[in-house]
Parts: C-alpha cells; sequence; structure tokens
C-alpha cells in the first residue's frame, strides 16, 4: 500500500510547488561543538549553517551566500557571552540531542521537530531568513500568475517556495532577517520580534573611478534561482522595450531551462541585454561589471532581506527595487511600488537621466550606508544587542528559587 501511495504522494506535492528532494536535501552529518574561554554560563544549540565549521584551518569562509559568515557570527556571538555552542545544520532533521540547552537558535526549516526533542525549559529563537511561507508562497504563485496571462506559459520551475512551517509559532522569540515590511509578516503570531540586517557577502571599497557618463544607462540584475519570483522576466520585458538602455544578468539562468527557452530572445538575442550567468562575488569579473553600471534592478516579489542587493550596494550600485526585497533604498535609491514593467521603465529612465554629478553623489550614500548597515561588524554589534535583549528578557521572566 505505501509503495503505491509515494508516486502518488510526490505527483501532489509537486502539482503544488513543492519537490520533495528539494526541501529534503543531504546535509552535512555531526555537531561541532565550541567552548568560550572560561567556564562556560550554559549551552546553546544553533541550527544553521554547519560548513563554515566544518572548514580546513586557513580556509576563508564561503562567499556564495551571506549565511556562511552570519553563522560563525552567530555562535561567535553567544561564545562572547560564555555559553558552549553545539552547532548541526539546519536540514538536520534526525539530530537527537543528548544535552540540556539553555537557548535553541534555529532556521525556520525543523525548528519544531528539533524543539520537540529539547528540555522544556530550553528557549526556542527562530532565526528567520525569508518572509513568512503564506506570504512569500502567495507572492510566488502571482508572479507566476501574472507571467501565465502576459506570455501564455506556466513555468513552476522559475518560483521559489517556501516550505510550509511553524517555526515562530514553537519559538518564544523570532529574529528576521529583513526590515518592518518582512517582520510584519510574522507579527500575527505576536512574538518578541528582532529585525537584523544582511551583511554583503564581501568587502568592496568605494568605487571612486567609476565613469558616470559612461555607465549612467548601464543596469545589472543579479540572484540566484527562482527567476520569475525574483522578477527577472519583468526585467527582461523592460529592457527590451527600452534598446537606449543596457541590462547584464549575472545568475543561473542556464539552470532554468523552461525560463530560458521562454525568453531566448530578450537572454541571448537582444543588443543591449548580455548574460553572462553565475558570477563570483569575490571574483575581478564582478568587481569590473558593478564598476560598468550604475543600478541593481531587483523586482523581487519576497525576500528575507536580499543580500543580492545588499552586495551590490556595497559595490557602490543604486538599488532599484521592490519593497519586498527587505532593503531600504534611503534618498539615494528607488523603491518599485507594483514592480510592473512599466514601472521599471520609469524607474531606469529616472536614474539613467540623473546628472552626473548627481549619480556620483547617490552612489556614495548608497556604499556608505552598506558599509554602516550591511557589514559583518554591523551584523555583529546588531545581534549582540538581540542576545543582551533576549538574556535580560529571559532573566526577567525566570521565577528566582529561593
Amino acid at each position: 500500500m505505501l509503495s503505491r501511495l509515494k508516486p502518488l504522494l510526490k505527483r501532489a506535492t509537486r502539482a503544488l510547488g513543492v519537490d520533495l528532494k528539494r526541501h529534503r536535501p543531504e546535509f552535512p552529518p555531526g555537531v561541532v561543538s565550541l567552548r568560550p574561554d572560561g567556564a562556560p554560563s550554559g549551552i546553546i544549540l544553533l541550527a544553521y549553517i554547519l560548513e563554515p565549521f566544518q572548514r580546513q584551518q586557513g580556509k576563508p569562509v564561503a562567499t556564495s551566500h551571506t549565511h556562511h559568515g552570519e553563522s560563525v557570527l552567530i555562535a561567535e556571538t553567544w561564545l562572547k557571552h560564555s555559553y558552549s555552542v553545539d552547532v548541526i545544520d539546519y536540514r538536520n532533521h534526525e539530530f537527537i540531542p543528548q544535552k540540556r540547552y539553555d537557548f535553541f537558535v534555529s532556521a525556520r526549516t525543523h525548528l519544531e521537530t528539533i524543539a520537540a526533542r529539547l528540555n522544556e525549559d530550553c528557549i526556542k529563537i527562530a532565526h528567520l531568513d525569508t518572509s513568512h511561507y503564506a506570504t512569500n508562497n502567495h507572492a510566488t504563485y502571482t508572479r507566476l500568475l501574472d507571467l501565465q496571462r502576459r506570455r501564455g506559459l506556466s513555468l513552476p520551475g522559475s518560483a521559489r517556495f517556501v516550505e510550509p512551517n511553524l517555526a515562530i509559532e514553537h519559538a518564544q522569540y523570532g529574529v528576521v532577517l529583513g526590515n518592518e515590511v518582512t517582520a510584519a509578516t510574522y507579527r500575527y503570531a505576536n512574538k518578541p520580534l528582532f529585525t537584523l540586517n544582511v551583511p554583503a557577502a564581501v568587502d568592496i571599497g568605494l568605487p571612486d573611478t567609476k565613469d558616470f557618463a559612461a555607465c549612467h544607462n548601464r543596469f545589472l540584475w543579479f540572484g540566484s534561482s527562482g527567476m520569475v519570483h525574483k522578477g527577472l522576466d519583468l526585467t527582461l520585458e523592460a529592457f527590451a522595450s527600452m534598446p537606449e538602455m543596457h541590462l547584464t544578468i549575472c545568475g543561473p539562468v542556464a539552470a532554468e531551462n523552461d525560463f530560458q527557452q521562454l525568453y531566448r530572445k530578450e537572454l541571448y538575442e537582444a543588443a543591449n541585454i548580455r548574460t553572462v550567468g553565475w558570477v563570483d562575488v569575490s571574483s575581478t569579473e564582478f568587481a569590473r561589471i558593478t564598476q560598468q553600471c550604475v543600478g541593481v534592478v531587483y523586482p523581487s516579489c519576497a525576500e528575507g532581506q536580499a543580500g543580492s542587493v545588499v552586495t551590490c550596494l556595497r559595490a557602490g550600485l543604486l538599488p532599484l527595487v521592490s519593497r519586498e526585497t527587505g532593503v531600504p533604498v534611503g534618498d539615494f535609491g528607488v523603491t518599485l511600488a507594483n514592480a510592473s514593467v512599466e514601472e521599471i521603465c520609469r524607474a531606469v529612465r529616472a536614474v539613467a537621466s540623473l546628472p552626473t554629478i548627481e549619480l556620483a553623489a547617490r552612489t556614495h550614500r548608497a556604499w556608505e550606508h552598506a558599509v554602516s548597515h550591511h557589514s559583518r561588524e554591523s551584523y555583529r554589534r546588531d545581534y549582540e544587542r538581540i542576545v543582551q535583549d533576549i538574556i535580560a528578557d529571559r532573566a526577567r521572566k525566570t521565577p528566582t528559587i529561593r
């Protein structure tokens, strides 16, 4: 009976936009235990990115995603507060605790599963790196429907689904990567929430030699998988209608074959659009591309806080982004209110028409904002404040034993 049900379950979940293999990936096994200087005052279980703690000595932390560095910073902060830290991979749903933990800091994926196995007085902190799954999935389905109506084709492989979870319901606190736009998707749970800015994956110096007269009409789309979710379709359609503007695309487009086929003309035949593919942000190629562009266009429909945009800010690019990216644009960028093709065109032309002296000034402000709010130092400072607040709140709520 079970053997007959498994194929039906796989077909049903894929029809809903959920791939079992995608959401039950292999994970690095094991536990890495870290001890503070001196006697520990307690012990933390951290379920996030394990790879940085398993790297060879002297090897740098990966820059392919900001969460590698974040995981290290989180552990270092708890160690500073004299807690021992046990680190497991956030996908490790098989973990069986062998210790009593004071705090459990976990990504959303298996928080409720692991939490049920912990001592009852363990304080659970959800580390929320995306918008709530219902918000995210509703937004991505809406984008798929919009594309279907515009182009007459369904592209489920270019969505970006988040698996249903009850992380915030099973946690006492939530740490949300993003701003109030992201945090608002979790307010319904009535739990204390803290917002935290994503750090840029790499530190990039101020681009003080950029030729704004040459690059004022050149823009970048930079993102990972989920091309429709992240608005590459809208961006392509916008630039296809603006031959006077130029777009460079950095992302794994070839991995989404249906999307690539639908937009082959725009991706590979348009004179004003160049498709590069995936680029390492620490490479000279990425530095050269950002030096040749004035802004990043990123009309994503749902994020936590878009690390790709943050990295582009650190490279001195002006953000033309949807509010759902979780990245505030200050007085240097443009917020796309509805992220339509027409609005993208207006925003791109408005930025391209600015005087070069204004473009230079905005670039400087964008870079300064990234240094102040999206650096390892600012992440460390802000997470330190969050940990202090949670420890103090726990102490107030813990009855004194006489």
